[in-house]
């Protein structure tokens, strides 16, 4: 991975986003029950940066906002508020992301026209651009094919005659022939077998290399996001309750959740430490808890938590934690976690 240069604005810039739905019922029937709008709230409130050439990912249980961020970035939805900076500029306009970001999609089964045949489903882009000829987009089309490792010849088949590793390799040439700078990769791995789920992930790290692209990453795995990430941020609820430097989260997570998150983790050579078990259930975001959104399966919360939204605390260099605990400095001694060696489960 590229190191971004000294002094150069990130190429992603996002500040306090917020995504919301209304999921009220019709107007008539809450008219007879007096049942007020219900807003859900899937992302409140997030901020971070990417450096040119990096990967952030965002990691988090199910239902948390993940894949609702890499929407709105993608411009499938648009944002409720906050403020999305790319290459410096602000974008009022998402028509001026079109070509240099695109996404990978988590289920290249359902991602892919199975009607088409594979050169025009990696050829789409370059049609809808307009700029090449027939002849260019084939030869393109080819370079892609053979840039993820299939053959040019492949152009001519259907998707339902590959594995699922090769669809999602087809997937990633599709991403790549409007030439982006930053990737949104949502589970990239997470339909495909294990045995294969290594060979994407490689790929990915070669083509950035190459390419120097940015990835947003999204993942529930962490072995993954330790194999893939330069920065990550733990999201819970909507909002990111911790991000910093890969190492840094790994070896002494300070947020709870972090660390409840990351005792999940099988480790054969630790197999004696004390785990914590990650109790309870994700609340529903529809009736989210006071205070911290945390709070009610935190083992260290009390009064300020169940009450106050937690600001963000910046605990070293760049990594940053919202918890009143950590604040407080009542976190037990030695709470931090040891390093990690994490690797890809394929």
């Amino acid at each position: 991975m590229m190191s971004p240069k000294i002094d150069e604005p990130p190429l992603l810039d996002v500040r306090g986003l917020g995504r919301t739905y209304d999921v009220s019922r019709p107007w008539l029937a809450r008219a007879f029950t007096g049942e007020g709008r219900r807003i859900v709230r899937a992302v409140d409130g997030v901020s971070f940066s990417i450096p040119r050439g990096t990967t952030f990912a965002i990691v988090g249980e199910s239902g948390c906002g993940k894949s609702t961020i890499a929407r709105v970035l993608a411009g499938i939805l648009p944002p409720s508020s906050g403020e999305i900076h790319f290459a410096g500029a602000r974008l009022d306009d998402r028509r001026a992301l079109l070509g240099r970001v695109q996404m990978i999609f988590q289920d290249p089964y359902a991602s892919l026209d199975p009607r088409w045949r594979v050169s025009s489903i990696v050829a789409e882009p370059l049609r809808t651009e307009g700029r090449l000829g027939r002849a260019e987009i084939q030869k393109r089309v080819g370079d892609l094919l053979s840039l993820v490792g299939l053959r040019a010849e492949d152009g001519s088949k259907l998707p339902h005659q590959f594995s699922g590793g090769q669809r999602q390799r087809i997937s990633i040439a599709r991403a790549l022939s409007a030439d982006p700078e930053f990737l949104i990769a949502d589970e990239p791995t997470s339909a495909l077998d294990v045995s294969v789920q290594a060979q994407i992930l490689n790929l990915m790290r070669d083509l950035q290399v190459r390419l120097k692209l940015t990835y947003l990453l999204i993942s529930h795995n962490l072995a993954v996001v330790a194999h893939m990430a330069d920065r990550i941020g733990v999201m819970y609820l909507g909002r990111l309750v911790e991000q910093g430097p890969k190492d840094d989260i790994l070896a002494a997570p300070r947020h709870p959740y972090t660390r409840l998150l990351l005792d999940t983790v099988p480790d054969v050579d630790a197999d004696d430490r004390p785990r914590q078990a990650l109790a309870g259930e994700v609340p529903s975001p529809l009736s989210p808890p006071s205070g911290c959104s945390f709070h009610p399966r935190c083992p260290f919360a009390n009064e300020r938590c169940r009450t106050e939204v937690p600001a963000d605390v910046l605990v070293a260099g760049s990594h940053v934690v919202a918890c009143h605990a950590v604040a407080e400095g009542r976190l037990p001694a030695g709470a931090e976690k040891e390093a990690r060696r994490l690797a890809p489960s394929v």
